[in-house]
């Protein structure tokens, strides 16, 4: 079942919040669409089929679609909730259809800020400029590369497990022993994959669920750190400035909902 919000629509651009809520491995008939257009997933996973290519998005990798493009889709794992961004070709410059995107902290937050400026309601200067920030950002972001596809399977479910919080996750070591790969190999295939280290793009995970529980109103920086595995609250901050240039507590500011 899949239902849409329209969140923002002017004759430049539109923003829709897409939520499917399907559990099937199968892809879909193919589609085609007559836009350009931005998607980025806030929860969940899915995967898309363009070009005779597959991709595994979610929270960290989104996808450009361009006119024209026949699309599938399968969502193995029982939906998601996205943000669909649609765009008049001259705000489209210097993108292309058919990439993926990696969604490093900086458009990651950059999406939120387009969501909050929506709820807000100053949809022609607020959301505009938090719109063009996001593509300025998405824009300079390296896009996944075509591995084999064994490769990719390793990466995807390298991924997963990232995001997922999974036990093993927590060491390379331990990462590298749940998929059966040596700590080398996978390290390697990650970074020829996904273009940042495992560890940047594990910190880059935790940087999110960082903004997710100051969205919520987490107070305590110290039960934060404690919680995402973070040697002390410090380590927390030095991550989140490193990926954001931005403290947890400028993030609360940022974050907080449009007035």
């Amino acid at each position: 079942m899949l239902s849409a919000l329209t969140l923002a629509d002017r004759p430049e651009f539109a923003v829709t919040a897409v939520a499917c809520r399907a559990d099937h491995t199968r892809w879909s008939e193919p589609e085609t669409r007559d836009d350009y257009r931005m998607v980025l997933v806030r929860r969940g996973r899915f995967r898309r089929w363009a070009d005779g290519a597959d991709t595994d998005l979610d929270s960290t990798v989104a996808y450009l679609g361009a006119p024209g493009e026949e699309e599938r889709f399968a969502h193995p794992t029982g939906g998601d909730i996205c943000t669909s961004v649609r765009f008049e070709p001259w705000l489209w410059e210097g993108l292309a259809g058919g990439m993926t995107v990696y969604v490093d902290a900086r458009v990651d937050l950059a999406h939120r800020r387009l969501l909050a400026a929506a709820g807000g309601g100053d949809i022609d200067y607020a959301l505009t400029e938090d719109l063009l920030r996001l593509v300025a950002v998405a824009a300079g972001q390296p896009a996944e590369r075509q591995l084999r596809p064994a490769d990719r399977a390793l990466v995807a479910a390298a991924r997963e497990a990232i995001i997922e919080r999974a036990p093993e996750a927590a060491r390379l070591c331990s990462l590298a022993r749940l998929l059966k790969v040596s700590p080398y190999r996978l390290s390697r295939v990650f970074s020829q994959e996904m273009r940042v280290s495992l560890t940047r793009y594990r910190n880059r995970v935790r940087v999110s669920q960082v903004m997710d529980r100051l969205e919520e109103g987490e107070s305590s920086l110290a039960d934060l750190a404690a919680d995402l595995g973070f040697a002390d609250q410090a380590h927390l901050t030095r991550t989140v400035r490193e990926h954001l240039e931005h403290t947890p507590t400028a993030l609360r500011r940022l974050l907080a909902p449009a007035s």
